[in-house]
């Protein structure tokens, strides 16, 4: 790799939980992605409950872009930094940003956001998306799915408006919970104002993180939870739709 304008950045520490070197559904494109370990959220769904607490893989920004060229003939669309929650770990995502950028790639990062998202402002702003994970409508149904309210996902949606910053959203489709008229109606109106929104991806609930929790012995509380349908799914995306969001924002 040649010598760096921003060398110093190179030994940047950073704790990784994992990564992967074909992803395809972490944003545009074919993608490096870097899943951080940590996570202040205890999501009922999470499919990686082994990211969210412990020290992980210790890398230094240099040593983690070093590897990301190896694989850059094949990035079609760059690296995304997911976690885990990667903004926890935002001076390394900024580092390994402006190591990027200095080799083409550009980067996107997959979070569920800050309470005081200023605190990411270089990471925020170097990245070429952010995909925000609205994890319910309402700070009650967020308190139920995840052990927070909604105040960080919010906070984050509004600062990207600010800067405009573009974003795609994610939400997890899950039965019982967030899989009903009422809450998906809630959201839809709740995030149709931010112009800074570029695409909604309604994520159906799947168990695949099941047996991780069985290996952490930790108990899964959704074994019983059907996985969703693609005509419920469809069903979510036709009430976004009466809502006034066009058809192809909807993935």
């Amino acid at each position: 790799m040649p010598k760096s304008e921003n060398a110093g950045l190179s030994s940047v520490p950073g704790s990784i939980y994992h990564t992967e070197t074909f992803g395809t559904v972490d944003g545009p494109g074919v993608r490096f992605v870097v899943f951080l370990q940590g996570c202040p959220l205890r999501c009922l769904y999470c499919h990686n409950p082994d990211s969210v607490s412990g020290r992980g893989l210790r890398r230094t920004a240099g040593s983690l872009v070093k590897e990301i060229l190896g694989y850059r003939s094949f990035l079609s669309g760059g690296v995304t930094f997911s976690g885990g929650e990667p903004l926890l770990q935002y001076n390394f995502v900024a580092a390994c940003e402006r190591l990027l950028a200095e080799q083409g790639l550009s980067c996107a990062i997959d979070t569920a956001g800050l309470e005081e998202p200023r605190e990411a402002a270089e990471a925020i702003g170097l990245a070429e998306l952010l995909l925000l994970d609205i994890k319910a409508s309402c700070a009650e149904m967020a308190l139920r799915v995840t052990g927070r309210d909604d105040r960080a996902g919010l906070a984050t949606l509004e600062y990207c408006e600010e800067i405009g910053k573009p974003v795609w959203v994610r939400h997890v489709l899950l039965p019982g919970y967030t899989l009903e008229e009422n809450e998906l109606t809630a959201l839809a109106q709740k995030i149709r104002p931010y112009s800074c929104v570029k695409k909604i991806e309604l994520l159906p609930f799947h168990k695949f993180g099941e047996p991780k929790w069985e290996a952490c012995g930790r108990k899964y509380l959704l074994t019983d939870t059907p996985a969703v349908t693609r005509e419920e799914t469809q069903w979510a995306k036709e009430i976004f739709i009466k809502n006034g969001f066009e058809e192809e924002m909807l993935h």
